[in-house]
């Protein structure tokens, strides 16, 4: 029998697949064709916004689109690029370097030369360094390109001056209710069928995006393979999806913002307002040391002696979240913040030692007075020093009201006690004093 009939026979080839190719995601589908279909930046396109009036005019200059992650800023400058008939490069600052820039200035300049209108556009603007930056002012300035630049940080801090004076700094807004609302109708559209939510959970939803409309629609892709029954409240949707990080920068503007808003709201005796931005802060990462540097600054600065407990109440939560550590210590740092915005506020001391400092530089090297001297030696006795020193002990209401300037100098009032908390009293001995220290004044002269 012939081996041949046992031969491994191999099975027909089978049809080439098809490479699958991946759908586009919805943010990216859902992209504004024309501006009135952006949303949430009225501001910039109602009929006398600011960007209504530069492309009524069909004359583009160089702008900086400042706003927070997905307020459409990439979106904005491609509509804005269009509706003037610009022909647009596009480059990311996270990964072009200088050699993308001399392709990106040549590509401008064939271009022009063809009678295009080239727009360089630029996101994340703010990643370029200092040199980077300086290397567009030259084409930006000759007019070889236009520039649009995005970022999310404030230009004032994050782009050269020089840079910043040649571009209009147009402002995006976060994304209200009312405009990621908008754009989840936008989407149920676009995917066919309503998402299962009742109307907490889509409360929910829009509250999870945190203003930015691209993670909304990252979500709603989530939620549109949902089955529609059964609908989804609240405490479901919040099982179906991860929660997301606040919009927070420990070493950028959202970080300086919150601080500010923490201290102000202490500053302004408004204890829930304070725990909130407290917790925002924490929520975001930030370092519990720093808050508890914070609020030591702030017992001093905005409570001072209105509330001696203050300070040593900061600094007792310090050294607790030393000890505790996170989640515990933490606690004790809301303690602290609660203490201090219920506590009466003085800046009188803030203010007396600012003053007083600057009196210091002011008046230099002059010495103190001669009879608050100490004289251990016989040459200082006989130069006066100490002479004249009026024990206060050893006078009435232990006071002897004696000047303790220099000579030459000016009695100066720098503290100046407020009539709240403790304070008060402070200031009705100080006033009691500066009673007695001028009858005795008048009685020595």
């Amino acid at each position: 029998m012939s081996n041949d009939l046992f031969a491994a026979v191999d099975p027909p080839a089978p049809p080439p697949r098809r490479r699958k190719v991946a759908a586009r995601p919805l943010a990216d589908r859902m992209r504004p064709s024309r501006l009135d279909e952006v949303v949430g930046q009225d501001h910039l396109l109602r009929e006398d916004g600011p960007l209504t009036v530069m492309l009524g005019r069909n004359r583009l200059g160089s702008l900086v689109l400042w706003g927070p992650p997905g307020s459409g800023k990439t979106t904005l400058a491609r509509l804005i690029a269009g509706h003037v008939g610009a022909h647009m490069i596009a480059l990311s600052a996270v990964m072009a370097g200088v050699a993308d820039l001399r392709k990106a200035f040549e590509q401008a300049r064939q271009m022009g030369r063809d009678g295009k209108a080239p727009v360089l556009f630029i996101d994340e603007i703010h990643r370029f360094n200092r040199a980077q930056q300086d290397g567009l002012l030259h084409e930006v300035e000759d007019g070889t390109v236009t520039l649009i630049g995005a970022t999310t940080e404030n230009p004032s801090f994050s782009l050269n001056a020089a840079l910043v004076s040649r571009c209009q700094v147009l402002v995006l807004n976060r994304l209200d209710d009312a405009a990621l609302g908008a754009l989840v109708e936008r989407a149920e559209g676009a995917i066919g069928h309503a998402l299962p939510l009742d109307e907490g959970a889509r409360a929910r939803l829009l509250e999870a995006a945190d203003g930015d409309g691209r993670y909304l629609l990252n979500l709603v892709e989530i939620l549109a393979d949902l089955p529609v029954e059964p609908v989804l409240d609240a405490q479901a949707l919040g099982q179906v999806l991860q929660r997301r990080m606040p919009v927070y920068d420990k070493a950028q503007e959202s970080h300086y913002n919150l601080i500010s808003a923490l201290h102000k709201s202490v500053r302004g005796s408004d204890p829930d307002a304070s725990l909130y931005w407290l917790n925002r802060m924490l929520e975001g990462g930030e370092d519990p040391r720093y808050l508890a540097r914070r609020l030591v600054r702030m017992a001093s600065e905005d409570i001072g002696l209105a509330d001696p407990t203050a300070l040593p109440a900061a600094i007792a939560a310090a050294e607790a979240y030393e000890r505790l550590g996170t989640p515990e210590g933490e606690l004790a740092l809301a303690q602290c913040v609660v203490h201090l915005a219920s506590a009466p506020k003085s800046n009188a001391l803030y203010t007396a030692f600012k003053a007083a400092r600057q009196s210091a530089r002011e008046h230099g090297s002059l010495m103190p007075p001669a009879h608050i001297l100490n004289a251990p030696t016989g040459l200082m006795r006989d130069l006066g020093y100490g002479a004249g020193y009026r024990y206060d002990h050893s006078e009435d209401e232990a006071f002897s009201g004696q000047n303790y300037f220099p000579d030459g100098m000016e009695r100066e009032a720098f503290y100046r006690p407020t009539g709240r908390g403790a304070e008060a009293e402070l200031k009705a001995r100080l006033d009691h004093w500066a009673k007695l220290r001028a009858e005795r004044a008048a009685e020595e002269g």
